[in-house]
């Protein structure tokens, strides 16, 4: 793995721990629930269920899935297998971080959608890093540098748009979504070396 990948593991890694133990980012977990809390209204809170069903576990799983099989059928099957590896791999990640790490919700009271699971790391924040992510890989090639930009920022966006609902309701703190950025990104780092390496 090249530094930059085992540096964003490192970083996926201390951001789980910070949240589990309570430093860091969690610091500012307390305040920015309160905040959230403050500035619902019906309309935002219609908006933020929209973006987040669009960015769930299984809304971006599906999206992978198609595109998986679209890629496939386009003879691209190197890229196929690269999109679902790099999503069943991230759902994998989360689910069993989530059961090792065991940490709870925020307080029910406080939230305006239903979950069940544990709270740590998000798993639509990472969900929505590496599928998004993946597809900006796989296509990334052909294009100009103001459609890449474009591409990434769309990306960027869009998870953090996914990342910033699952606070607004109520059911994640801070520092877990931050946490699920960082494993997204750190997964998607290593399948991108290893996809890489195997078209090499």
């Amino acid at each position: 793995m090249t530094a930059a990948v085992v540096a964003l593991v490192l970083v996926a890694g201390a951001a789980l721990w910070a949240a589990a133990t309570g430093v860091g980012p969690a610091g500012a977990d307390a305040a920015a629930l309160r905040e959230a809390v403050s500035v619902r209204t019906p309309a935002l809170t219609t908006v933020a269920v929209l973006i987040t069903n669009a960015g769930g576990t299984w809304a971006m799983t599906a999206l992978a899935c198609l595109a998986g099989i679209a890629l496939w059928f386009a003879g691209r099957r190197a890229d196929a297998v690269f999109v679902a590896a790099a999503t069943g791999g991230a759902a994998a990640a989360f689910s069993g971080l989530k059961r090792v790490l065991d940490r709870p919700r925020p307080p029910e009271a406080t939230r305006l959608v239903v979950e069940t699971n544990e709270s740590l790391p998000s798993g639509h924040a990472t969900m929505s890093i590496v599928v998004i992510g993946s597809l900006v890989v796989v296509g990334w090639a052909g294009r100009s540098a103001s459609a890449r930009v474009l591409m990434v920022l769309a990306a960027v966006v869009w998870a953090g748009l996914v990342g910033l609902t699952r606070i607004y309701l109520g059911v994640h703190w801070f520092s877990d979504v931050v946490a699920g950025w960082a494993v997204g990104a750190a997964w998607l780092a290593v399948c991108v070396v290893a996809w890489m390496r195997w078209r090499a």
